[in-house]
């Protein structure tokens, strides 16, 4: 299966290391994050659960929810956590599915048709509170994914919601935004009384709303 952004992210029943998990159900009214790894006892996945573990208090700010995923069982992944308390020293505190079955990992079109079937590629899912796929990224085996970037993404797409504005090349929060095309004139004025810079027409340049 093929997801694509601005549909719906399949839901799904799975288990996982704080129980069975209903995909929908557990995520409410939250957004989502859903990322994969290969398999079990991998060295970069390894430093990326305690990195997204350590991201707690950020995802909570931004009121995320993250889950792993990995095709082994989850015995398996209780001794992956020792070991990435042990290496890491952090613990996980968040679920990872536990997905011997490939059900998840085919229904997110994980597995890649050429490689081992056994083995998933290394995705991530940013799912918004209405359940709509927002953003995929796949990543190589070898490199590490950018958790930085994932929360630039979840700020951009969170800002971009609830205001008439996209964010530009390289942007941070706090940075300044551009005023969607969309928005007439007229109407920027009532959202952004304080006014903006003009570049061209359709490039408009205003301060974040809120800062």
């Amino acid at each position: 299966m093929t997801i694509q952004l601005g549909q719906i992210a399949p839901d799904f029943e799975q288990d996982s290391t704080e129980g069975k998990l209903s995909f929908h159900a557990w995520l409410g009214q939250s957004w989502g994050i859903l990322f994969s790894h290969p398999k079990d006892y991998t060295p970069v996945c390894t430093t990326e659960l305690a990195e997204a573990a350590r991201l707690k208090p950020e995802w909570d700010k931004r009121n995320v929810k993250v889950i792993g995923l990995s095709v082994d069982s989850g015995e398996r992944h209780v001794g992956w956590a020792a070991d990435i308390v042990e290496t890491q020293g952090q613990a996980v505190n968040f679920p990872v599915l536990a997905d011997p079955d490939r059900k998840v990992s085919n229904l997110y079109g994980m597995v890649h048709p050429e490689a081992d079937p056994s083995i998933t590629v290394r995705s991530v899912f940013i799912i918004d509170p209405n359940k709509k796929v927002r953003l995929i990224m796949t990543y190589p085996p070898s490199t590490g994914r950018n958790f930085a970037e994932i929360l630039r993404v979840v700020d951009s797409l969170q800002l971009t919601d609830a205001h008439k504005v996209a964010t530009p090349v390289n942007w941070k929060s706090g940075d300044d935004v551009i005023i969607v095309p969309s928005l007439s004139d007229e109407d920027a004025k009532i959202r952004f009384p304080q006014g903006w810079k003009t570049l061209k027409p359709y490039l408009r340049i205003v301060k974040q709303p809120g800062m």
